[in-house]
């Protein structure tokens, strides 16, 4: 089970604490573009990136695991994600795609797009609470 836990961080803020499950820290929020404060030097996380992050690195342990397991030599995983929204509130994302930039001396294509293709739909628990609302996509290369 997970146990997050969320502060804000004043009056005059759009800026937030984030806790995890483990303790770990992150800021999150944004400011009005008039704003003088003094939080504003503090760099945050935008919430719907938050969840796009989200998305990429639970997908990228699942790869990591899966590759591993199947004996692949993984050398290096990036991914970048475009992930569009509603332009009306509440600004759902509609579609999201996922680009994996993968690195490996003899890495198995066919592998990798297993690999990529068991995680959004059997693994990751974001893509499975993700898909329904907005439409997952995925392209990869091995370099």
């Amino acid at each position: 089970m997970s146990n997050v836990a969320l502060k804000w961080t004043g009056e005059d803020s759009q800026l937030f604490m984030g806790r995890d499950s483990f303790g770990h820290v992150i800021m999150a929020g944004s400011w009005p573009q008039d704003s003088n404060d003094e939080w504003q030097e503090w760099k945050a996380i935008k919430p719907s990136d938050l969840l796009l992050l989200s998305l990429a690195s639970c997908s990228a342990y699942d790869v990591v695991m899966i590759l591993k397991r199947q004996r692949q030599p993984l050398a290096n995983l990036y991914i970048s994600v475009n992930g569009n929204q509603a332009s009306e509130p509440p600004y759902q994302f509609t579609d999201i795609h996922l680009h994996y930039t993968i690195e490996g001396d003899g890495l198995d294509s066919d592998k990798v797009e297993r690999a990529i293709t068991l995680s959004e739909e059997k693994y990751c628990s974001v893509a499975a609470t993700i898909r329904g609302v907005a439409t997952l996509t995925h392209s990869f290369e091995i370099k």
